[in-house]
C-alpha cells in the first residue's frame, strides 16, 4: 500500500469501541427514512452485534418504526407478533426464532438476534400497540409456507376468497413443495402456476380499501404480503433455470417492493438488515457488469440519496459459521487475514484497529474512488478460495455511505443445529 493511501484511510477513520462511537454515523443518517445495514458474512457475531447496537439507537433516538431482514415472511411474522406483544404470540422471542426451519437457520436463529428481539419486546411493552416496532422478513423463498399461511387466513377471515387460494395451491402441489422440481418442470413444459398466483393476489387485494376498518389490519397486511411472496417466488423459481442474474433481480426487486409496502404500512422509517451484496449499491461493483441490480441501488433510485443511508461491514480475520456447500451442516470456520491489496488488508495496514468510516458527501479521498477487492462470505464459505474468490471488486465510496471495519471476528452462536430433513431453498447465490 502506498503511504498516501494509508494517510487517507487514517484521516477518515474514527474509533469503534462502544455504541457512543456511532455518533458520527447517527449525524450522517440525520432524517433519512431508510437505513440499510449490511454484513460481510451471514455467520459473524460482531456484524450482528454492531448492527443491533446501531438499530437500537435508531429506534430510541430517531423514531424508526420497523426492522426488515433478509428472512422469510411467515417465520419473521411469528417473531413480529412476539416482539409486538400480540395476543397468543410467543412470550419469549427466542421460541419464535428457534422455530425457524429453513436452511440456513443460523442466520436468524442465533443468540445475537435473540438478544436484540428481547430488547425490542421490552422496548415495545412501554409503547401503545399502534406505535410498537415490528420485525419483518422480506425474502422471496417461502412460496409454500406463504401459501399455506394464506389459505389458513382466508379460511378464517375471508372464506369467499379461499377457493382462489386452494386452486393456486393445487397448481403447486404436484411439485411436492420443491422449488427445484417446479423450476425445472417449467423449463421443459409450457405449464406454469403464474396465472394462478397472480389471480390469487388480485382476489385478495380487491377489498384492500376496507383494511383500515378491520379489527386486525396488521394480520390482513401479512396475508397480502404472503400473496405477494407467492407471486414473486413463482417468478423466482422459473427465472432460476434461465439465468442467475435474472433470478437475483427477481429476488432483490421483491425485497425492495416489500420495503416500499412496509414504509406505507409500518413507516415512516425502516431499518434493513441484509448482506452487503444486497444493501451495497450494485453499480459500484462488478454486479452491474452482469446485468444485476440490488436492494441498495433500488432504494437510492426510488427514494433518493437523502432519504437512504447504506452502511457496509468488513472484517480482516477471525471466524465464521457457514456451510461448505449449499445445504450443508453449519460449522465454525477460520477466516484468514484478508488477501494482500484488498480493502480489508489496506485498512488493517493503515489502522490495525476497529474503525468507523463515514464518507463525505462532496469530494472524496482517492481510496474511496478506487476499485478494491472487498471480501464477501455468504452462507457458503470455502477458505481455499481466498486467493482467487470470495471478493467483490468495489468502489467503496459509491457502494456505501459509511463502513464499519472490524479487525478480529468470531462466529455466531446458533440456537440449534440444522435438521437432517431441513428444507433447503433453491438459490443461485449464497448471499
Amino acid at each position: 500500500m502506498t503511504e498516501p493511501m494509508g494517510e487517507e484511510i487514517r484521516a477518515l477513520a474514527r474509533p469503534l469501541r462502544t455504541s457512543a462511537d456511532l455518533d458520527p454515523l447517527m449525524r450522517r443518517i440525520g432524517d433519512a427514512r431508510v437505513v440499510a445495514i449490511g454484513e460481510a458474512s451471514h455467520g459473524t457475531h460482531e456484524y450482528y452485534a454492531w448492527r443491533a447496537a446501531l438499530t437500537r439507537r435508531l429506534v430510541e433516538e430517531k423514531g424508526f418504526t420497523g426492522v426488515a431482514v433478509e428472512g422469510d415472511w411467515p417465520d419473521c411474522y411469528r417473531v413480529n407478533r412476539s416482539v409486538r406483544l400480540r395476543p397468543g404470540a410467543d412470550e419469549d422471542p427466542r421460541d419464535a426464532l428457534d422455530a425457524f426451519s429453513r436452511w440456513p437457520t443460523w442466520m436468524w436463529a442465533n443468540d445475537d438476534v435473540v438478544e436484540f428481539c428481547r430488547w425490542l419486546r421490552q422496548h415495545n411493552a412501554a409503547l401503545p400497540e399502534d406505535r410498537r416496532i415490528g420485525f419483518y422478513g422480506i425474502d422471496v423463498y417461502s412460496l409454500w409456507d406463504s401459501m399455506h399461511a394464506l389459505v389458513d387466513w382466508l379460511a378464517e377471515h375471508e372464506p369467499d376468497h379461499v377457493e382462489h387460494a386452494k386452486r393456486a395451491l393445487a397448481c403447486f402441489e404436484p411439485f411436492g413443495e420443491d422449488g427445484a422440481e417446479y423450476a425445472f418442470a417449467g423449463r421443459f413444459a409450457p405449464t406454469s402456476c403464474e396465472q394462478a398466483a397472480v389471480d390469487l393476489l388480485r382476489s385478495l387485494c380487491e377489498e384492500r380499501g376496507n383494511a383500515e376498518a378491520e379489527a386486525d389490519a396488521e394480520a390482513r397486511f401479512s396475508a397480502e404480503q404472503n400473496a405477494a411472496v407467492v407471486v414473486d417466488a413463482e417468478r423466482y423459481y422459473r427465472a432460476m433455470v434461465r439465468g442467475s442474474a435474472e433470478s437475483w433481480n427477481v429476488r432483490d426487486v421483491h425485497m425492495a417492493d416489500t420495503l416500499d409496502r412496509l414504509l406505507d404500512h409500518a413507516g415512516p422509517k425502516v431499518v434493513v438488515w441484509e448482506h452487503n451484496t444486497h444493501i451495497g449499491d450494485a453499480r459500484a461493483t462488478d454486479m452491474a457488469d452482469h446485468g444485476m441490480t440490488n436492494v441498495g441501488q433500488l432504494l437510492r433510485e426510488r427514494h433518493g440519496t437523502d432519504d437512504v443511508v447504506l452502511v457496509g461491514f468488513g472484517g480482516y480475520r477471525g471466524g465464521v459459521i457457514a456451510g461448505t456447500e449449499w445445504g450443508a451442516q453449519m460449522e465454525p470456520m477460520t477466516v484468514p487475514p484478508a488477501r494482500p491489496g484488498s480493502l480489508e488488508a489496506r485498512i488493517h495496514d493503515a489502522v490495525a484497529d476497529d474503525a468507523l468510516f463515514v464518507f463525505p458527501r462532496g469530494e472524496r479521498p482517492g481510496w474511496l474512488r478506487r476499485r478494491l477487492d472487498h471480501r464477501a462470505i455468504g452462507v457458503v464459505y470455502r477458505p481455499s478460495r481466498e486467493t482467487w474468490g470470495n471478493y467483490v471488486p468495489t468502489v467503496l465510496g459509491d457502494r456505501y455511505d459509511a463502513f464499519l471495519h472490524l479487525e478480529d471476528t468470531t462466529p455466531l452462536r446458533p440456537l440449534h443445529l440444522e435438521n437432517a430433513d431441513e428444507h433447503v431453498p433453491v438459490a443461485a447465490f449464497g448471499a
